[in-house]
This record gives C-alpha cells, structure tokens and sequence, in this order.
C-alpha cells in the first residue's frame, strides 16, 4: 500500500462511523444500577462479556438457589463481545492445526468437546429465545496463494484422517460458493461455526440471567479483591460484595490478578462494516450458502454476510502497541481502515462503489499458545479464564464451565484436561516484550509476502512450540 489513498477508498469511507455497528443497534437494555453499599453472595462475576454470563447463567442451570451477582465495569458486552466478527466457532484450541501441534493427545476429545459446546449454545439460544441471528453456516476457508493452498490441501487431509465432515472445494467450486478472482481454492468446514450476532446474544444472555435470578450491577469496576473469612470482598468504588466463590471474567481488561499479565498482551483488531448490498450486488459475489469466510495467510482476513445482507469485513493487520496499553483512542487506526478497504476491494472488484457506514476496533486477550487457559487464585476461591485470542464468542462457555468446576473443587473431566491444567509460555517483561511481538509481526508479514516461507526467528518460535500467526 502506498501513501496516497485511491479517490474510491477515500468515498467508501467517507462518512463511516467510528463504533462498532452492533453495539449501536437499537434494543440495547438499560443499564442495571451501579453497585451501591455492601451485598453478599455465593458466587460473584467479575465482567458481564460472554465468559461472565455464561458463568452465571450455567451456575443458576446448575443450582437454581446459588445466589449470583456480576459487577461489570462498564455495560454489558461493551468490550470484545460488543466488537468481533459474530463467528462462533466449535473450536476450542483456535483451529485444528493449532490445538494438533499443542495437544496431539486430546484433540479427539477436544473437538468432541468443542462441538458439544457449540450445541449446547445453539440449544440455550433457542431455549432462552434469544434472537441474534444465530446461523449454523460452517466457515470456508479460502487460499489467495499457492503456498495457502497447499497448506490446506494438508489441513484437510489431516482433519478428514480424524473423521471430521470437512470438504475440500477447487477453485471453480469455491468460487461457486463466493465469487472472487483471488481465491485459487477452499477448505469448508459445514457444521464447526456458526454466525450470529455479537450484541444481540449478549444482551439475550443478560436478560436470560436476570430471568434467572441473577443480580447485575453495571458500571462497577472492581478496584481490588481481598479476602475475608467466608471468601473474597470485590470492592468498587461505592460499595463492596463478599461471596464464597468469584470467577474472574475481564478478559485483556484484567488487572486483579498479577500472575495474568505474564500470559495476556493486549492486541487490537479492526473491522470494517459495508452498507446493505442491493440483490444485484449480492448476485455477483453470491454466497448463497452465507458461510463466514477466512483466508488462509498468517495475516487473514474474517468476513461474513449480516442479517440485512452487509458484508462485515476484519482482521489482517494485529497490532500490539509497545508497553501494551489500552487506549479508547486506539479503537479507531485510520490507516488500518484503509488498508481494509483496500482489500476488500481487490477481493471483490464487482462491488466497486461499496461504502462503509462504521469502522471499529477492539483489544483481544492474545496468549502464547491462542487458546484460552485456566487457573485459580486465592486458595481455590476464585477461578479464571482468559486468553482466547479472537475465538471467544463459542469458547467462552466452555470456559464458564471450567471456571465453575475449578471453584467447584471436585475433579471433573474438564479439569483433568492437559488443556486445562497447563499454561502458555509467559511473555517477556518490557521492552523485551515489545521487541519480540514487533520482530514477530514484521516477520509474519515477510512470510506472507515470500510465498509463506519462516524466517530463522518464526522457525525459532516454531521449535519452542510458539509458533505464531495473527
């Protein structure tokens, strides 16, 4: 990309709005009443994102009389949950490949796993009757390059070998499916994700909980954990909450546990959101089957159509900013935007005079390993999870399950789980850690530009089992 911007690209972001498009839908609750004096509990969530409410929704499933609070920061689904892409995804080891090289002896039982869970969210969405446009569409995978698709033609046999339902398209099959003069062929995986609306499934979580029993008390940070004779006190700044058990639920926003910094950087993802397609411009791309979409470079690209026909387009560029703080100011990156909308573009030529109506950005909870992990602190009292790395919409219940079985202090067949028991490799402190996560992009985006080949330092990270894509 060179400095200048294309007059089309300048027109198709001309008049998009900064923040994220779901959040700013209507049917958003009221708030709940920030937390004011002193409450007790049997078990207190820490973040009302999608690992927070399906923690509390699971514990009322599970035990009708516990009694559940959940103190929130901000509102409901304000951060990553508010912000992502809507793909919900079976996998609970951020893809096939990744989970194969990190946990070669539990993949059967964590894609059984996985799937389960995927399930058993589809099932709580109809049961809660929750209407967030959940669309059990599988993701297709599409290689822009040689060296992409050859990398899928060894995925897919690797996944078929293990009797998943995953099928390999050519390039006129997958252009059948979506039509792009870029993509040289496919991998479709039918049942593994579904899409589905980010805020919407939040805010049904919440009402579901609240239907439940469960108390909400927006707007209250908690400023510290301490403990107490019968467990551990959340205090906020206008009043406190003491309860037997807490499940931490903060994602890359939590500061209440020392011990996460080491695992947790906090890297910023962006989305672009077109207006609604007209029949004619959907005809030409077509995409009848409506399957989220992902490519194959390190560096990818996520998309996928809404329920009136917009085209969400996201991904590529992962930016950590040295020292990793978490700025509002840096939810919106203009020459990320840009770049996006070039892209998009390249991929689908027959949509040129496309706008965007919103451009957003978000921080992701990225670990070493990007998938989630487990632990507990506290003696036991207060369970975590956290890492997902852009896959949480569907692993976050997973984790809610492991939180409250960790809490729960009896071994399941979740906690026994190598997954769950172990931790990534730490990140270094600063500026080392700065260092290595810059060198790191650099050399993913010299991968993609040089046919996919590892530099020394990504074949470093290869060996000590980091290996590392955005």
């Amino acid at each position: 990309m060179g400095d200048t911007v294309s007059p089309d690209v300048s027109q198709a972001l001309a008049d998009a709005v900064g923040e994220s498009y779901w959040l700013g839908q209507d049917g958003a609750p009221p708030p709940a009443p920030p937390l004011n004096g002193d409450q007790k509990a049997d078990l207190a969530v820490v973040g009302a994102g999608y690992s927070g409410l399906w923690t509390a929704l699971i514990a009322k499933e599970r035990d009708p009389d516990r009694d559940v609070i959940v103190l929130e920061a901000s509102t409901a689904g304000w951060a990553a949950s508010g912000r992502n892409g809507g793909f919900c995804a079976a996998s609970l080891t951020h893809g096939f490949d990744n989970g194969l090289s990190r946990f070669p002896d539990e993949m059967d039982i964590l894609e059984k796993l996985g799937r389960a869970n995927l399930d058993a969210i589809e099932a709580a969405v109809q049961r809660y009757g929750i209407d967030c446009d959940f669309r059990r569409t599988g993701e297709l995978d599409v290689a822009t390059e040689q060296w992409q698709l050859d990398e899928l033609v060894e995925y897919h046999a690797s996944a078929v070998a293990r009797g998943l339902d995953v099928r390999f398209l050519d390039r006129d099959q997958v252009r059948a499916e979506i039509d792009s003069p870029t993509y040289l062929g496919g991998v479709w995986e039918p049942g593994g994700t579904a899409t589905l609306d980010p805020a919407r499934l939040v805010w049904g979580l919440r009402r579901a909980c609240i239907e439940l029993g469960v108390r909400f008390h927006e707007n209250s940070r908690v400023e510290k954990i301490t403990k107490a004779a019968g467990g551990l006190v959340l205090h906020t700044a206008r009043g406190r909450v003491e309860a037997a058990r807490v499940a931490l639920a903060t994602g890359a926003h939590g500061r209440l546990l020392r011990r996460l910094n080491h695992w947790i950087v906090p890297v910023y993802d962006y989305v672009l959101m077109t207006e609604p397609l007209t029949d004619a411009q959907l005809k030409a791309i077509g995409w009848r089957n409506r399957q989220g979409v992902g490519d194959a470079g390190n560096q990818f690209h996520y998309y996928r159509l809404t329920a009136d026909n917009r085209i969400l387009w996201g991904g590529y560029d992962a930016v950590y900013y040295n020292g990793g703080r978490i700025k509002p100011s840096r939810d919106l990156r203009e020459e990320t935007f840009v770049k996006l909308a070039e892209h998009f573009f390249a991929t689908f030529p027959q949509l040129a005079g496309v706008r965007f109506t919103h451009k957003w950005g978000g921080v992701i909870d990225t670990c070493s390993r990007f998938s989630a992990f487990f632990g507990t602190g506290y003696d036991g009292r207060l369970a975590y999870a956290v890492g997902y790395t852009g896959l949480g919409v569907g692993a976050t219940r997973f984790g809610a399950e492991v939180m409250l079985d960790l809490i729960g202090g009896e071994p399941t067949e979740l906690t026994r789980l190598k997954m769950v028991r172990g931790k990534p490799v730490p990140f270094p402190p600063e500026p080392f850690r700065s260092a290595v996560i810059q060198l790191t992009r650099w050399s993913i985006a010299r991968a993609d530009a040089n046919g996919g080949k590892r530099n020394l330092w990504l074949k470093l990270l290869d060996s000590l089992g980091l290996g590392f894509d955005s």
